[in-house]
C-alpha cells in the first residue's frame, strides 16, 4: 500500500488541492502498477507562518 505524504503552504484553493491528490496518486499508479484502491496520499496544510527557510517565514517573505 504506498502512502505519499505532501505538505504545502496553505492558501491554495481546494480545487487545486484535489487536482494535486488526482495527480500524485495517477502518477504512483503509474510508476510502480499499483493498485488505485490501495494508494494513499496524505494533504498536509500548514500556516504561513509556520513554515521558514533562511529564518524568515513564507508570511515574513509574501509582506516584502
Amino acid at each position: 500500500m504506498p502512502l505519499v505524504e505532501i505538505t504545502v503552504v496553505q492558501g491554495r484553493s481546494p480545487t487545486q488541492l484535489r487536482t494535486l491528490i488526482s495527480k500524485v496518486t495517477e502518477a504512483v499508479e503509474a510508476a510502480i502498477e499499483a493498485p488505485l484502491p490501495s494508494i494513499r496520499v496524505i494533504l498536509r496544510e500548514v500556516p504561513a507562518t509556520h513554515w521558514a527557510a533562511g529564518d524568515v517565514t513564507v508570511a515574513e517573505r509574501e509582506k516584502k
